[in-house]
């Protein structure tokens, strides 16, 4: 293969050598290439200075609520020795800075804890071995979850599942045929062919998808693969996945005839994964029902799902912030901020928390207003 410097110009030397890829395929070479993929090149994608924002960019509050969930979490587990918080695809820092800070500063927790972040981006990693450094002391960095080799742990994926790849399908004629990515005059377009694997169509079958002609929706097998590593690198665990989404009905509505795929660039969405593949994010919504039926055939316990909202709410979010105000007056700068926390990312986004182990899980606090488990 020639030398090149975009990775447009990888794919399309692939699809020369091999004929066209499937659209997951090609979303995996766009966004992790190493090097030149989206997430894997020296620019932040992240802030303002990237092209979005994730919940932990608008507050250290949202680290400070999750602290107090884990902290709940922690003393289910026992308060272990070995206890670990491990986040995957922790951006800049900001929710590992917010549980940490609040962990040891106000929870008081021992010394004989680490919080491990998975990274495999060596631009951020090396970020994040600056911004943190004042926890040093507690942090390890593996750019695998299974290299963590801890016993107990509680993981934190936010925004992690919505960007992973996904097959693309489209109902044409009579059944559901995949979507493909070739070259013609060399650029890259768009073919429909026969579902890649035999799972797609299992898929299909159970989630009920439309069949309307032209209905074009995503297939996340990649999700099946990252929740089995999760939960078979430990004995005993909490998962707390928190993104954008639905349950599968309402992602698989009639009316949602395009499906959810977006992308992002300069904090603007666009529609076309094609125009600039490695310098724009793509992205689609999860299905949390999918995520939950995995858990289930995996023997893995499901025990809730919220807005996020709601999930801050109920973790006592009025309470912390009346704290921090009559401390310091002038945190009433952050309240804009938070307020995106309960309101705007609030309700877009959702919690999903499962658990694999023998205890008996009581209601947790996150979960104390409200559970929509029975939706998924």
């Amino acid at each position: 293969m020639n030398k090149v410097e975009r990775p447009s110009d990888i794919i399309k030397e692939i699809i020369r050598n091999k004929g066209p890829v499937t659209f997951a395929e090609f979303m995996d070479m766009a966004l992790y290439w190493p090097g030149l993929g989206y997430y894997m090149t020296e620019r932040i994608p992240f802030g303002p200075g990237g092209d979005f924002y994730t919940s932990g960019h608008l507050s250290p509050v949202f680290g400070w609520m999750l602290a107090l969930q884990i902290d709940e979490m922690r003393a289910m587990l026992g308060n272990p020795d070995d206890f670990c918080i491990i986040e995957i695809g922790p951006g800049r820092g900001f929710i590992a800075e917010g549980i940490l800070q609040y962990s040891l500063e106000h929870l008081k927790w021992s010394e004989n804890w680490k919080y491990i972040l998975v990274e495999k981006n060596p631009a951020l990693l090396r970020h994040q071995r600056e911004y943190l450094k004042r926890f040093q002391n507690h942090l390890l960095w593996y750019s695998s979850i299974e290299e963590a080799g801890v016993d107990r742990a509680v993981v934190i994926a936010n925004e992690v599942f919505d960007a992973l790849p996904v097959h693309l399908v489209q109902y044409k004629g009579d059944r559901f045929q995949e979507v493909y990515v070739g070259l013609k005059d060399n650029e890259l377009h768009e073919e429909l062919g026969p579902l890649s694997s035999p799972e797609i169509a299992e898929y299909i079958n159970q989630y009920y998808l439309p069949s309307i002609e032209g209905y074009r929706t995503e297939i996340p097998l990649k999700s099946k693969a990252l929740l089995e590593k999760i939960f078979s690198s430990f004995n005993e665990v909490f998962l707390i996945v928190i993104d954008y989404g639905w349950s599968g009905h309402e992602y698989y509505d009639e009316e949602r005839t395009q499906g959810t795929l977006l992308c992002y660039r300069g904090h603007t969405a666009r529609d076309n994964p094609y125009e600039a593949p490695g310098e724009q994010d793509i992205t689609a919504h999860v299905n949390f029902s999918y995520l939950k039926d995995l858990a289930e055939e995996m023997g893995i316990k499901n025990i809730g799902f919220v807005q996020q909202g709601t999930f801050l709410v109920s973790l006592g979010i009025d309470r912390v912030l009346s704290e921090q105000l009559e401390k310091n007056p002038a945190f009433i700068r952050e309240i804009q901020k938070i307020k995106g926390l309960i309101l705007g990312m609030g309700e877009t986004h959702k919690v999903l928390i499962q658990y694999k182990g023998n205890r008996n899980i009581p209601g947790l606090k996150g979960l104390a207003l409200r559970n929509r488990l029975y939706l998924l």
